[in-house]
């Protein structure tokens, strides 16, 4: 593919066997589970700016930091010193792995490969679900710690799957918006992961089996905030490059998949509409309420996915899907192998859900749950209107996430081969240590791995280091260029010692 991009994941957690836990406090435990060695560097949070947004203002403040104040009370009561707090790691791999308050969050390193991306993504399952067992090991007082690749808890809290590409700065942002909702908005028909009911929404018919999770979640167009007031397109401008060249889009729309296919495709798809947008390429589309729309289309179970648009006129997300689709064969067919096999798998997924979506078993999460579903609810004589029989249909709707191996309804699946996959189980465990060779990642993760001792703190765009008692810092945000990225990669191959490696790049103190 032509951009970085890359993937955040915060995970459901749970203990059974406690019935007070304080999630916050067993998040922070998770993580340090990871720990081998008692030095870890520090997560340099200095050049994070939450309020700056990409339509050239910062905010005073975020709708969210009341919910932040609230915690921060909590914190100081706890007692806990903020760095343990976070319990913020990068890991060897080039992730980042820490507490996101009440979840244990993955961000996988930066990638320019699809088939990188899912295998670091699914390397994140390994090394939480090692955590999991770890901290269930350990932990005083008992109790089993599970973790779940969801984004419901189904009583109206939800937790994200974010995607993240690096843009061109001087692409005005506002066509950004407008280009890519239409895309977001139905693409759940064959991204998203599935749901068991509805939330947010009293008046809604509760049986309903859903497309997507996140879809109930969202209020509004466009906004830097994202855990309050949800918006459909992430205007944060936290670049992590030069940020006269480059802007990051975050997106918190979408669902986590287990399904690899549905990883890639949701990536992979995105990253081509991107490419129309750069290309001035894209169809236009104007959704008459694109916040009423993600959800009646995630909860419209008669499958024909009705759109209404601007000016009093009539559409279908397949509809919609198709032109994106067209559009992107038309600009990058042949481009590379990734890009067909993006294009290829598209037309297929829009093709079986116009004609009979369980022909995406096994691919599409939101299909292959329901299989599931329905099998269980034929096999106990369950009725999805009854309450009580719908509440163990969410149960197994969580355990469908659940990472286990040994209780996972997917990876249940996927032991027995009836899933497809992407990338081989090797592949999958050598990301669990070893970042992407082509990208900035690779000197990340190396340089924890190589020269520890000496990195006192770092950030995805940055590293600092101290050596005979002075700092010196190595910039990354050139890095996104994969020439520079691979002259600093290669210079940290050959680098005997830390001294030598910063002799040979420019630093700062």
């Amino acid at each position: 593919m032509r951009r970085l991009f890359g993937l955040e994941t915060e995970y459901g957690i749970q203990v059974d066997g406690v019935e007070d836990m304080d999630v916050v406090v067993e998040s922070m435990e998770l993580i340090r589970c990871y720990l081998k060695e008692d030095f870890v560097a520090r997560w340099d949070y200095r050049l994070e700016n939450a309020r700056r947004d990409m339509r050239g203002f910062e905010v005073d403040e975020l709708l969210n930091d009341q919910d932040e104040t609230v915690h921060l009370q909590r914190d100081r009561q706890r007692q806990i010193p903020l760095g343990d707090l976070k319990s913020d790691l990068i890991i060897s791999n080039g992730a980042r792995l820490y507490n996101d308050h009440t979840h244990p969050e993955y961000s996988t390193p930066e990638c320019h490969s699809l088939f990188d991306l899912v295998a670091l993504d699914r390397a994140g399952e390994r090394i939480l679900r090692h955590c999991a067992r770890r901290r269930s090991a350990t932990r005083k007082g008992g109790g089993v710690v599970r973790l779940y690749k969801n984004n419901t808890d189904f009583v109206e809290h939800s937790y994200g799957c974010h995607e993240n590409f690096l843009l061109p700065r001087q692409l005005p942002f506002q066509q950004v918006i407008e280009g890519l909702v239409p895309f977001l908005v139905t693409r759940q028909v064959w991204a998203g992961a599935g749901k068991v009911g509805v939330e947010c929404a009293p008046q809604a018919r509760q049986s309903t089996y859903q497309l997507s999770q996140r879809a109930d979640f969202f209020e509004t167009l466009a906004s830097v905030d994202t855990m309050t007031r949800r918006p459909l397109v992430n205007t944060r401008d936290e670049p992590h490059a030069n940020a006269d060249q480059y802007r990051r889009l975050h997106l918190i729309v979408g669902d986590a998949n287990m399904c690899e296919w549905a990883t890639a495709l949701k990536v992979g798809a995105c990253a081509l509409v991107l490419d129309l947008l750069e290309a001035g390429a894209l169809p236009r589309w104007e959704l008459a309420d694109p916040l009423a729309a993600i959800k009646e289309i995630s909860r419209d179970e008669t499958r024909q996915w009705a759109l209404a648009l601007a000016g009093d006129r009539h559409s279908s997300a397949l509809e919609v899907q198709r032109s994106y689709l067209e559009a992107a064969i038309r600009l990058a067919a042949g481009r590379d192998a990734e890009t067909d096999w993006v294009l290829a798998q598209w037309g297929e997924a829009l093709e079986a859900l116009g004609r009979d979506p369980l022909d995406l078993l096994g691919r599409c999460d939101w299909v292959t749950k329901k299989w599931l579903l329905d099998a269980f609810a034929e096999a106990e004589g369950l009725d999805w209107q009854h309450p009580d029989h719908r509440a163990w249909l969410q149960s197994q709707d969580l355990e469908y996430s659940n990472i286990d191996p040994e209780e996972g309804l997917y990876l249940l699946l996927e032991a027995q081969d009836q899933v497809t996959r992407l990338v081989e189980e090797e592949e999958v465990m050598r990301g669990m240590t070893c970042p992407p060779a082509d990208t900035r990642a690779y000197f990340r993760g190396r340089c924890l791995e190589k020269f520890g001792p000496a990195v006192r703190s770092l950030n995805w765009d940055s590293i600092e280091f101290l050596v005979q008692g002075r700092t010196r810092v190595v910039d990354l945000k050139a890095c996104v260029d994969s020439g520079v990225a691979a002259y600093y990669n290669q210079v940290l191959d050959s680098a005997p010692s830390v001294e030598a490696l910063l002799e040979k790049l420019p630093t700062s103190a």
